[in-house]
């Protein structure tokens, strides 16, 4: 049964895949720091599933910290492979504290990346960015286009530094690594400051939807059991092929105009949508479109989820747990 390390296992993306690879047989270590960036409780209520699992274990741990409270929190822990899903999130954000990005984001992968030196733990799983290609004007986008002048905002920056010290540790130190580039993802346990999560919110308020830009912005949607699907097929890979070094795309390869995206979303809720429009905001793409060529090649990886089936997934849930009475938190979120 290997072991995989997930750091920001309590956020959206970490709690299902820690839930996916527990049901696959592996041994899952989870890791958060509970930023504040969105409401704790959510993320203790993400957690559940796994807690109720023998084979989990969860530490509150932040990476900022350095490789020593790594070591001392895991210090009875063998692990086969890490899974880097812990970031400070947000392109609008990044832009008002872009120290505080470069700090978690790219700091925070140096110690983790340092702990698995030291501790001869060869195999990364790391989630990067679609934000990292920016403007780029040729469409789609592949993993081998140049981005030195591409990134737009201090995210996309911190995430494409930290593609850079994963190459730079692969060259030392021999880490067996694979960058995966997530192109927004979407379903249930979404990030509330997320587009499909605020819409749906707003459309079952009864309130007007801000569209920034003219409604012709697209983004490459996924659906998050889709993603998840690429991240356990990608540590499969890494598992079985030392001395690797790849970047790939995980996205869906179709690109929704926002105008679209706000009727599918109105569709799915079952509301028309009124629209307030204003300017669009810095640090923001104009279009996200993902070459999936090579994750297909190497993964077998493929999409299964339409933008409507994965929207009524959101939408069913969103009303539940809306529903839902109060869950109760976690004791205490160290060493649970």
């Amino acid at each position: 049964m290997p072991t995989a390390l997930v750091t920001g296992c309590a956020g959206f993306i970490g709690s299902h895949l820690s839930e996916r690879l527990l049901a696959d047989g592996y041994r899952v270590i989870g890791l958060d720091n509970f930023d504040p960036f969105y409401d704790q409780a959510t993320k203790q209520i993400n957690l559940l599933a796994s807690l109720q699992q023998p084979a989990f274990t969860f530490h509150e741990l932040d990476l900022r910290d350095g490789p020593a409270a790594l070591a001392t929190a895991l210090a009875a822990e063998k692990v086969d492979v890490v899974v880097h899903l812990a970031a400070k999130a947000g392109v609008g954000p990044s832009v008002k504290e872009p120290a505080a990005y470069v700090e978690a984001n790219v700091l925070g992968t140096v110690h983790l990346l340092e702990w698995m030196r030291l501790s001869e733990v060869k195999n990364l799983f790391f989630a990067s960015s679609s934000s990292v290609y920016g403007n780029t004007v040729e469409l789609p986008f592949r993993e081998d286009m140049a981005l030195l002048a591409a990134c737009i905002s201090p995210y996309a920056a911190s995430k494409l530094s930290a593609e850079q010290l994963t190459f730079t540790y692969h060259h030392l130190y021999g880490l067996n690594v694979l960058n995966a580039r997530f192109f927004t993802v979407y379903g249930p346990r979404q990030r509330p400051d997320l587009a499909i999560h605020k819409f749906a919110r707003l459309l079952l308020a009864g309130q007007p939807i801000p569209v920034y830009g003219d409604g012709s912005t697209a983004r490459d949607y996924t659906f998050v059991a889709d993603t998840v699907d690429g991240v356990a097929r990608g540590i499969a890979y890494l598992l079985a092929h030392a001395g690797t070094y790849q970047t790939i795309n995980l996205g869906n390869s179709s690109p929704v105009k926002l105008r679209d995206l706000i009727a599918a979303v109105g569709t799915a809720v079952g509301v028309t949508p009124t629209l307030n429009q204003l300017p669009m905001q810095a640090g923001d793409v104009e279009v996200t479109y993902a070459d999936i060529s090579k994750a297909r090649h190497l993964l077998g990886y493929n999409p299964q989820t339409t933008l409507a089936d994965g929207l009524r997934h959101f939408v069913d849930w969103l009303q539940k747990s809306e529903a839902a009475p109060t869950k109760p938190l976690l004791a205490s979120a160290t060493g649970v």
